[in-house]
């Protein structure tokens, strides 16, 4: 494993980052940054659909499902066999559940051929599939499916559809609805016994005057896969899918893109603001800043590390976000020699699988799963006084039985008790960088108390308050689902 070191962090500062968190552990219950084993998700709990409450996705016998992403763009286009195996094994080391990848893909996707040299459509025609290309995109989608991955698939990137910036050529047009639903028919017949789909449409863009291309397209997937599969839409960065298709049957859940612009950038308040739309929808950050990213694309404002991507991740998710995506910069792209860096990727891909960002991406979806899923809403009011701005916010979200809440610089939280069931709360500390918990103690459900995380109150020294009802017996937060 390579070890690399990131002005924004990486596993060479994991030592410097956390001094509280030894201490934490020499007590409490210890993460362990080992690779998960077994599949990433048990497809015999059947079809993935909408919860009956509307704010979850569920397998088909009622199991919850953690929709904990990963950005490889260029997968289909730019890896081959090999290397497509490799990624996917590390992915489902670290229990991703969905990988996104885009079929006619960003980089000159429709005129640069994949790794064998073959192009997606003959001479540009969606109508006219390439049968080696799309023999390529099953293979991986086979492997993934052997892991137990979810393939996010876009059908395409936007550019094909809005040029705006980009390679392009646009060959999906209002003038020509037809080709965008064929295209679409195509693939749902293709993946429609498949059970590892999700299907995500847009790539990138607003979809403004271009509605109809994007729903001739949904259509079509529908016509062909009969529904078996459910489908958002990934807009450009600060945008939500709700946008224009909030009302849509086609659109199961909201996406947005909270974007690469800043540090501390509140992807809290984006997906609150899609949490409180309606008709209700689940919702969720499918593209926040990058490990690895340089921030608003400019390498002299420094680079997005771990902390950035733990904070968005909590944040989005204790908002009301039923799951979460992480991306890396040079893995979206699959940077490599011989090919040209985008926007200032810096790293081969195959050398940054195991930023610790990634790593902490498996301890967000063990404490996720590790109390009742599906009872959790976000819940300002345990905050006793205010929330914070800037980097500092604190982001509450609690179940019938359980609260978490997130101090992303390991300040000092007062609590307002009485918020979740039961007559006492057992408390914990939960180290979002090792996955690690140390029970603090138990304590009546009222009043008012105040909770002081280990080391420092300073940037990066985040920690999740767990509190819980003392009567259900749970164990350590972040030790397996409940």
């Amino acid at each position: 494993m390579a070890v690399l070191k990131f002005e924004g962090g990486g596993r060479a500062r994991r030592a410097a980052r956390v001094v509280a968190g030894a201490l934490v552990l020499l007590a409490g219950s210890a993460g362990a940054e080992t690779a998960r084993s077994g599949v990433s998700v048990d497809f015999g709990h059947g079809r993935l659909k909408v919860s009956e409450n509307g704010r979850f996705i569920v397998h088909a016998d009622g199991t919850p499902f953690f929709y904990l992403g990963d950005t490889a763009w260029e997968l289909f286009h730019r890896l081959n066999r090999e290397e497509a195996d490799r990624y996917l094994e590390n992915r489902r080391g670290k229990g991703f559940t969905v990988i996104q990848a885009v079929v006619l893909a960003e980089l000159d996707g429709l005129n640069t051929g994949n790794a064998y040299g073959e192009r997606p459509l003959v001479e540009n025609d969606p109508r006219r599939p390439s049968e080696k290309y799309f023999e390529h995109v099953d293979y991986i989608v086979g492997k993934a499916e052997e892991k137990g991955i979810y393939i996010g698939m876009l059908p395409t990137w936007g550019d094909k559809v809005t040029k705006a910036w980009g390679k392009g050529p646009v060959v999906f047009r209002n003038d020509n609805l037809e080709a965008a639903r064929a295209y679409g028919k195509f693939l749902g017949e293709r993946y429609r016994e498949r059970p590892n789909i999700i299907w995500i449409l847009g790539g990138d863009r607003v979809a403004d005057g271009v509605e109809k291309v994007w729903r001739a397209m949904a259509k079509g997937i529908k016509e062909g896969d009969g529904g078996g599969h459910l489908m958002t839409y990934h807009p450009q960065g600060g945008r939500s899918s709700a946008e224009w298709f909030g009302r849509d049957g086609w659109l199961d859940f909201n996406m947005l893109q909270s974007g690469h612009g800043r540090f501390d950038n509140a992807n809290y308040e984006k997906v609150a603001a899609d949490y409180g739309r309606k008709p209700v929808k689940p919702c969720f950050d499918g593209e926040p800043r990058y490990e690895d990213h340089p921030v608003n694309w400019k390498p002299a404002n420094g680079w997005f590390g771990d902390f950035d991507v733990r904070q968005a991740a909590y944040w989005g998710l204790f908002a009301g976000g039923f799951g979460h995506t992480y991306g890396c910069h040079d893995i979206w792209q699959m940077y490599a020699p011989g090919r040209a860096p985008i926007s200032s990727a810096r790293h081969n891909w195959y050398d940054v699988l195991d930023l610790a960002g990634a790593w902490d991406m498996m301890h967000v979806r063990g404490l996720m799963e590790s109390r009742p899923f599906l009872s959790r809403a976000p819940d300002q009011s345990l905050i006793s006084g205010e929330a914070g701005t800037g980097g500092e916010h604190i982001r509450a979200t609690r179940g019938t039985d359980y609260a978490f809440i997130y101090l992303p610089y390991g300040q000092e939280v007062k609590v307002v008790l009485g918020k979740i069931s039961g007559q006492r709360v057992r408390a914990w500390w939960f180290d979002p960088r090792t996955g690690g918990a140390k029970a603090i103690g138990t304590y009546p459900n009222k009043g008012v108390r105040g909770f002081d995380p280990p080391g420092e109150e300073t940037r990066g020294n985040d920690w999740v308050l767990v509190l819980d009802d003392a009567g259900k017996g749970f164990g350590p937060p972040g030790q397996g689902r409940r």
